[in-house]
């Protein structure tokens, strides 16, 4: 078999990890949903799988550097996925348990098994990323091959939220074991892929050791600094908006199949935003790419906020008893929410691009870092979450605002490389 033919198994493999982070990943905001109509429950607490799958980051971002030091990607990859699996296997038990007579255990299983899927999660996260930018040959062609895999990683996230939506159907009534054929699927897949990279053949790139000593070194590099700061509040914008988008319109009294597939119109933007970030990433910088993205998502997020409530577009659903389709109204003001997923397709790659840049022997305990920094996605859903229960869902999106911001200034300013290593 030829290098280039094993350079290209490599880069499949990976791009299908993509996707399945995706999937597995995207479960937790239309649980939230589910959560939400068990009884009085707040914002707040209805994003609890959210915060037990992006918490998990903060605890795994170090040592999933370390574990790739040490065994490599390929058994690393292997490692992330079982520990998937007994993650996917706790949430479904907590489907089978009875919320009316406890419904706190109920969310503490559940909890505890999205706390351990987010772990894989970030595993193959640090697996993923840096791989794909080293087939590449980093620069443009290594952001090129991350926008790929993006958008496979879009299309899984479509996929969830469509089945989902099918799956809750009447959200009053919904309970987490209506999500068992998701959890079932996404276990399916979790099997299929341990089999799958069993006998794939992975060319190990040199690994340097991943010391918790040279944390401070990679954050000396201030574009790096900035970076992962960028990507904490990133999660906030790509999580964020779908997320209560769907609380706003189930609250509406919008059936949930149809919310489903309104709100997989955000992850259908993203994949076509992947799609042509995928296209003209190797000609295009990340900086102009992220300077773009960000100034689009704060004009698409205001206009979003004010737009005339009484000015509508329709969205179709689907009416699954009848198995018909069926169109639903929706404001001008949710379709320009929806729209910023246009932006978000090409942030997390081009943003890695830019912050990882010139790191040299720091790139490995750099990546750890910034899958660390993706517990922002639980920090800022708890924010948005406590803005909406006091301000309302609309002004909760001055949150998405302040985030969009910040990533503006980092692509002018915040991503210039002062030092290079040597």
């Amino acid at each position: 078999m030829s290098q280039q033919t094993k350079q290209w198994g490599a880069i499949i493999v990976m791009i299908a990890l993509f996707a399945m982070i995706a999937f597995v990943t995207n479960l937790c905001s239309p649980m939230a949903t589910i959560i939400k109509n068990q009884g009085e429950i707040s914002n707040v607490l209805a994003q609890i799988g959210n915060y037990g799958n992006f918490i998990a980051y903060l605890v795994m971002g170090i040592p999933a550097g370390m574990l790739i030091a040490k065994f490599g990607y390929k058994k690393t990859a292997l490692i992330g996925i079982a520990v998937g699996i007994i993650g996917i296997v706790i949430q479904w038990c907590s489907g089978l348990l009875d919320a009316q007579e406890n419904l706190g255990l109920v969310f503490t299983v559940y909890l505890i098994g999205a706390f351990i899927a987010g772990l894989c999660m970030c595993i193959l996260n640090c697996v993923v990323n840096p791989m794909l930018n080293l087939l590449g040959g980093g620069g443009n062609k290594g952001n090129q091959l991350i926008q790929i895999g993006g958008v496979f990683n879009s299309s899984a996230a479509v996929c969830c939220y469509i089945l989902m939506g099918a799956l809750i159907a009447d959200a009053t009534k919904a309970k987490i074991a209506d999500a068992t054929p998701a959890l079932l699927i996404a276990l399916a897949i979790f099997i299929v892929a341990e089999l799958v990279i069993c006998f794939t053949k992975i060319e190990e790139p040199e690994q340097a050791p991943v010391r918790v000593d040279l944390i401070k070194g990679a954050m000396s590099y201030r574009h790096f600094a900035l970076g992962a700061l960028a990507i904490f509040l990133y999660m906030g914008i790509e999580v964020g908006v779908p997320n209560f988008v769907n609380l706003m319109l189930v609250g509406d009294g919008i059936p949930a199949a149809t919310v489903g597939l309104i709100v997989a119109v955000y992850w259908f933007m993203m994949l076509i935003g992947r799609f042509v970030g995928a296209a003209i990433g190797n000609k295009i910088s990340a900086r102009a790419m992220i300077t773009t993205v960000s100034t689009a998502t704060i004009i698409l997020v205001l206009f979003g906020m004010y737009a005339p409530a009484d000015v509508q577009v329709n969205f179709p659903g689907v009416d699954w008893g009848n198995l018909s389709v069926i169109w639903q109204p929706v404001s001008l003001g949710i379709f320009s929410f929806l729209l910023v997923g246009l932006c978000t397709s090409v942030m997390w790659g081009a943003i890695f691009n830019m912050a990882v840049e010139g790191l040299g022997k720091y790139t490995a305990i750099a990546s750890g870092i910034f899958m660390t920094m993706v517990f922002g996605c639980a920090v800022m859903m708890a924010i948005q979450g406590y803005a909406a229960d006091i301000f309302g869902y609309m002004n909760s999106f001055w949150v998405v605002l302040f985030c969009a911001a910040y990533i503006l200034f980092y692509a002018l300013v915040g991503s210039r490389v002062s030092k290079r290593e040597e």
